[in-house]
Order: C-alpha cells, then structure tokens, then sequence
C-alpha cells in the first residue's frame, strides 16, 4: 500500500469549501475548527463566547454540533444558532454579543455536493489572509502531531448555548432601512429563497412592513432544487416567469447563506449586482446624503466609478473577497462597498455582505421614488455614460490552471490589441486597452472554474475581449 500526503486545506476567498464526504469530512471539520479556536486564543480573545452558526446543506445541523464541541472542548464558551441562519446574521451576533468570532458551516452559492467553513474575526467580517494563513499553519502543525495545550492550558469546559440571533439582527436592519418608505408604498413583491438560510428574515422584513409578498422554494432543501442556490439570471427563471405576469414591483432572491442578492425589475428584468452597486451608491448620497465613497473589487465594474467622479467621491479598488471591502466598512470610509459576484454592504451595517440588507434596499428605491429599478437606471447611465459589463466562467482543473498562468505571463496584445497598462491588485492581474476597456482572467476562489472579465463603453469592443479571453483560456488548457 502507498502512502498518500493528505491534502492541504486551503482557505479561499470565502472560507474553506470541499465536497461532502471527500475532503469535507467530519474529521477535517474537527481540525479546522481546533485551529480556528488556538487562533482565537493566540490573539487573546479568552473570555469573550464564539458564535456558530451553520446553512441548510446536508449535514450542516451536525457539522456545527461538532464545531460547538471542539471549541467547548478547548475552553470556549460557544453560542450556537437555535436553526440555519445567513451569514450576516452570523456577522452581527458576532458584534451584538461581542464575541470573539464566528465559525460557520456554509458553502454559499456553491453546488449542494459542497460544504465549507467560514471563519469571521471579533471585528466581524470575513477573516483576512494573515489570519488564514495562520490558521492554515496551524492546521498542518496538528496533523504533524501538535497539541491545543499551547494555546488552552486552564483545562476548562466551555458551554454550550443554543439562541436565536433572528431579532437583534432584524431590529438592526430598521435602523439602516427606510421602512417607513416601504410602508407606504404597499409593494407587491415575489421573493426566491432557493430553499436557503433567509427564510423568516427576507420574507418576513417585507410582510412587516405590509408588502403583498409572494415567496418561492421557502422549504429547507439541502439539494436546494437540483442546482447551486445562486441567484444568477439563469437560476431565477422560475422567478423571472413570475414577474413577467405584470403584478410585482419587484423580485427579490437570496442565494444559500443570504450573503449575495438577485434583483429583477417589474418586468422580469434582470439587474446585475455591478448595476444595483452603483444604484445604491447615487440613492444613498442623494436621499441621504451619505459621506464617505465606494469600494469594488478589481473585478467589478466602473459604473459605481464613473458616479463617485460625478459626485467627487473616493474609489476603492479591492483584491477579491469581501474582506477587504469589508475592513474599509468597519473603518468608517464607505457609503457602500460591493462586488460582482451580488456582494453588498453599507456604512453603518455589518462589515460583511448581505443579500437581506441588498434586497430590502432596493425595495426602499422602488418605494421612495416610485420609479421601477431600470427606469432609474437608464437615468444614472444618462449622467455617467455607459458601461458595457461581461463575465463568462468556464470549468478548470489545477493543472489547467497553471497552464493558463503560464500563458498569462506572456501576454502583450488581447484580440490584437496592445496592452497600454497592467495593474495587479492583491495578486490580480488587470489588463486595460488605450481606450480605458480592461479584462481579466482568474481562478475562482470558491469554485474549480476560470473566469473571464471584460468591460467597454463600447458593446462590441467588450465582446471582442470576451471572445480574446476566453481563446486564451481554450488554447492553454487544450
């Protein structure tokens, strides 16, 4: 018999992420949450509880179990959720109970073969890369023979606390919503929960504030339907086909762990996550008045850029993960942070993104101006011009992507057009034309997909460089 190296676990954008039974099992779940609690007692956070929380994916319920026991073993206090919760909700128990961090059984939008494991710091966004770098070390070091005494050497038992953070987080959420606005509007609105974590919390924030709610796959499904709980176009026909009936000002949907959002206009029109970012970005410096600028990840589009010069405001161009759009939420400096990937908070909510707070936002819009969302779309775009946005995914393997690495590094024109200038951010490489157009490739983070990135003001110059891209990719790889 061979003996075979185990394979290393590796945090990505958002956590670690593995299949159910092959890698994501109760064992390797076991020594991430050990690392994740010497972590914790490393930065000294002895005394404060750890939050866990945990989605509707097969298994998650006992994952978590497992998760509270391992930090109660280590002398952690632990206050795990009563049922699956999203993932902002997580974030803000973190910060109402003061606790030291969260860990949370979740793979998001990820296929329902997945899960994963997120780890959230005291300040209650998505854990940056030197602590999951730590994390990763740690987790090495025990499957090498080390020992938690290090780290734990009162030899005290946590308890263990089952509650309910639903509450405390929808009272936060009136307090950054105008439902007032909502109230008096008397919406009709057709909301998918793709069988995730935001039932009783989207659809119950709506009804409350007497909206006509019609809700879709409401029921817990830890295969979610037969396909990934996204909240893309092509996930939400069902609710696209809904709207089209005429009745609804808007259609709403959460993806898995209700961190990202999906918006469809009156007519069954769908709003890209590039365009609500920039929506909200010109409502809420208009109606409120809102101090601070924009952050995106180097991927998202310009559109929010071309309305922070409109407005004099600051941009933020981010690495990919919400951490880093995260951390500048939690430092005071944005009116909105956001990605394309339907990730979005604002100032003065919960430094991670919520698919919640997206929605009930762009009900608030609707409701304040009386406008459906592509009319005041066409009005923002009539001030700052167009921004022609495409992004296509394709399969990848490791060694594919390698292969494609090593094309990348060689690259001097796209679609025979030379490259005037690159920009790396946070190991990203951007590469724009002399008319301002840009592309991308990248791995996902998250998924074992490539993806392909371009934007223009010009329609058929974008789909030239989609086209460019994805050439490289196909030619790489074979």
């Amino acid at each position: 018999m061979i003996a075979t190296v185990p394979d290393p676990i590796v945090f990505g954008t958002s956590g670690w992420r593995a299949v159910i039974a092959d890698q994501f099992t109760f064992a390797h779940v076991r020594l991430v949450v050990r690392a994740i609690g010497d972590y914790l007692a490393h930065q000294g956070m002895q005394g404060r509880p750890v939050v866990v929380g945990y989605d509707t994916r097969f298994l998650s319920d006992r994952f978590a179990r497992e998760a509270a026991g391992v930090l109660a073993e280590q002398g952690w206090d632990v206050l795990i959720a009563n049922r699956d919760v999203p993932t902002p909700v997580v974030a803000h128990a973190i910060l109402d109970r003061r606790a030291a961090g969260a860990v949370n059984i979740t793979a998001s939008h990820n296929p329902p073969e997945y899960n994963g494991v997120k780890f959230s710091p005291a300040w209650g966004g998505p854990a940056e890369r030197e602590a999951t770098r730590w994390i990763e070390a740690r987790i090495t070091a025990l499957r090498a023979g080390g020992t938690a005494s290090e780290y734990h050497a009162t030899g005290r038992l946590g308890a263990v606390e089952s509650f309910d953070p639903r509450e405390a987080y929808l009272t936060h959420l009136r307090t950054v919503i105008d439902v007032a606005a909502i109230r008096a509007a008397k919406l009709r609105v057709a909301v998918d929960l793709l069988h995730g974590t935001a039932r009783g919390y989207l659809d119950a924030a709506l009804k409350a504030e007497g909206c006509e709610v019609t809700v879709l796959h409401d029921q817990r499904d830890p295969l979610f339907g037969g396909s990934a709980p996204d909240p893309s176009e092509r996930r939400l026909t069902e609710l696209a086909a809904l709207m089209r009936g005429g009745r609804y000002h808007l259609g709403l949907a959460t993806d898995g762990d209700a961190d990202r959002f999906g918006v469809l206009d009156a007519d069954g029109t769908y709003i890209t996550a590039n365009e609500v970012l920039a929506l909200v970005f010109r409502y809420l410096i208009e109606t409120r008045g809102a101090k601070g600028g924009v952050a995106r990840s180097v991927a998202t589009s310009h559109l929010a850029d071309a309305v922070a010069a409109h407005y004099g405001r600051e941009i933020y161009e981010t690495g990919v993960g919400f951490k880093y759009i995260g951390r500048l939420i939690a430092d005071g400096k944005l009116v909105v942070g956001g990605e394309e990937a339907q990730g979005l908070t604002i100032g003065g909510h919960v430094p991670d993104k919520d698919g919640i707070l997206a929605c009930l936002l762009l009900a608030e819009m609707v409701a304040r101006t009386g406008k459906p969302i592509r009319r005041q779309l066409e009005e923002l775009t009539a001030v700052v011009g167009p921004c022609y946005y495409r992004r296509i995914d394709r399969p990848l393997s490791r060694e594919g992507a390698v292969a494609v690495a090593d094309a990348l590094s060689r690259l001097d024109a796209i679609g025979g057009y030379p490259i005037a200038r690159r920009v790396d951010v946070k190991g990203i490489t951007k590469w724009y034309l002399d008319d301002g157009s840009w592309m991308i490739i990248r791995p996902s983070g998250t998924e074992p997909v490539i993806r392909v990135y371009a934007e223009s003001a010009s329609l058929d110059r974008v789909e030239e460089l989609i086209k460019a891209g994805e050439r490289i990719v196909v030619t790489s790889v074979g």
